[in-house]
């Protein structure tokens, strides 16, 4: 060993590099036919276990490293695995222990490398460059017991933070159930029996409110030297049939059940132009930007557009953006609701703009009403596919049926809505800060433990360039594990 590699480390470290102490191996792809879900061994992708198989690939404890998708991402495997394709895997040491290794090598943050433009990879070279500190072999106990001692009161912690998340989706649902049941109202409509009307008076109000929305559109269409499409005549909707009535629950007095299309405009699909970050021109709303339930116009794309395809895809305030398609049934039907500044753009092929008759809804009663239970049990049974895309159409979204009430009823709704939902939000960010910081102080625990500022060191320790030698002998029996283990001076530079 050169004189003054040590200078500067714990007692008893050594520098090295991450390659000359573990070896990222590549895992293996697995025939989907060859697949078992009854086996009885892990199969690691890189965001961890995505099945079973009755092989094994691997004798465990195994470390599981993201090499494409989730790149970097660490998993633990104390039993026989099987890493696929997408990963590489670290095998066992009788020199290095397991968990040590697991938890240097979530140390590092190895996401931090991946520098790919489209599908996250991490570069094995790369990874094995890193430069880490390895204490003796005692220490080594000492650290992963104090780690797991420490981590194990912050999952404690998380657990709760989590419990506590999941309670307040189910407060957010029974409240939203409460509201479409007129429990939130009851008292008001108790007060004012005369503001009520009733079923039959609601639903020719609908049909009237229709045809005067068709007939502002055919003069504004004229009036506008009829450019464009001429306004479709609004299609009669068939009525519930008593069959389907007598399956809904019963609804409070001036209150109706109907179907989403009497009290929309025809459902309009977006736009299939191809848009991308470097055109200039308007800003396309695609399914990043709405999946949250607001605009969020952080990432856009772009493209140009004619007067006409400017025309047919635009947007007003008080449209509702629908996700109509996608791989995951419960991203599809979620609902943004789109105010003044999201008027500036316009939007994709996989969004269909919801244009309410505002005389007879309110744009965000639509909204909370669709993110509702019941309301999402109808879209998801519309929307799931076997083939891998759930994908709901415009009919079907005019089908869905819904409970409504009065516009002054809903309006007193959306204000008890408004201010029992923002505390519930300002409880869950709460929340999710707390979890964020858990995170940040696992990170720092770990930063410490590998700078030899978790643990004392033992003066007793054999030095970690003893076991830096066994390590070289180990790999020089088994080349195909990597080179041989060399100290280096280069600096840690996280410590």
């Amino acid at each position: 060993m050169k004189e003054g590699i040590d200078k500067g480390l714990p007692t008893g470290w050594a520098s090295v590099r991450l390659g000359d102490l573990v070896h990222l191996e590549y895992g293996k792809s697995l025939v989907k036919s060859t697949r078992v879900e009854a086996g009885k061994f892990c199969v690691f992708g890189s965001s961890g276990v995505v099945g079973l198989h009755d092989r094994f690939l691997v004798e465990g404890p195994a470390i599981i490293v993201g090499r494409k998708g989730a790149a970097g991402s660490v998993h633990y495997s104390a039993e026989n695995c099987w890493p696929i394709d997408t990963t590489y895997f670290i095998r066992g040491s009788q020199y290095l222990l397991a968990k040590f290794s697991y938890y240097l090598l979530r140390s590092l943050n190895l996401e931090r490398l991946e520098a790919s433009t489209a599908i996250p990879g991490l570069n094995r070279d790369q990874a094995h460059d890193e430069i880490v500190l390895l204490p003796p072999l005692g220490e080594q106990n000492r650290i992963v017991t104090k780690i797991e001692e420490l981590f194990s009161e912050l999952d404690k912690g998380a657990e709760s933070l989590k419990t506590a998340q999941a309670q307040l989706k189910v407060y957010r649902q029974a409240l939203l159930k409460h509201a479409f049941e007129g429990k939130l109202t009851a008292q008001w409509r108790a007060d004012n029996p005369d503001k009520l009307e009733t079923a039959a008076a609601l639903q020719q109000r609908i049909a009237r409110e229709r045809q005067a929305r068709y007939q502002q559109q055919l003069a504004d269409w004229q009036t506008a030297g009829q450019a464009g499409p001429k306004p479709k005549t609004p299609k009669p909707l068939p009525p519930l049939t008593a069959e389907e009535l007598a399956e809904l629950p019963e609804l409070p007095e001036g209150w109706g059940w109907v179907k989403l299309g009497a009290l929309i405009d025809e459902p309009a699909y977006g736009t299939s132009k191809k848009c991308d970050y470097e055109t200039a021109g308007v800003g396309v709303l695609r399914i990043p930007n709405v999946v949250s339930g607001k605009v969020d116009a952080t990432d856009l794309k772009f493209a140009q557009f004619s007067p006409e395809e400017t025309a047919a895809y635009r947007l007003e305030t008080g449209d509702l953006l629908m996700i109509r398609s996608n791989g995951s049934v419960s991203i599809v039907g979620k609902c943004a609701l789109v105010s003044p500044p999201d008027t500036a753009y316009l939007y994709a092929g996989y969004l269909i703009r919801l244009r309410p008759l505002q005389p007879l809804v309110q744009p965000a009663y639509l909204a909370q009403l669709l993110s509702s239970h019941e309301l999402r049990k109808q879209i998801e049974y519309k929307a799931k596919s076997t083939s891998g895309v759930n994908n709901i159409n415009s009919g079907e979204i005019q089908s869905l049926v819904l409970p409504i009430c009065g516009l002054t009823e809903q309006k007193l709704i959306l204000a008890e809505l408004e201010s029992k939902l923002s505390e519930a939000d300002q409880l869950d960010q709460t929340l999710t800060t707390a979890l964020q910081q858990a995170d940040v102080l696992r990170q720092s625990i770990l930063k410490k433990a590998f700078c030899g500022q978790l643990v004392k060191q033992d003066k007793n320790d054999e030095p970690a360039a003893a076991l830096l030698e066994r390590i070289r002998t180990e790999r020089t029996t088994s080349p195909a594990r990597g080179r041989q283990a060399k100290l280096v001076s280069k600096p840690l530079t996280n410590c």
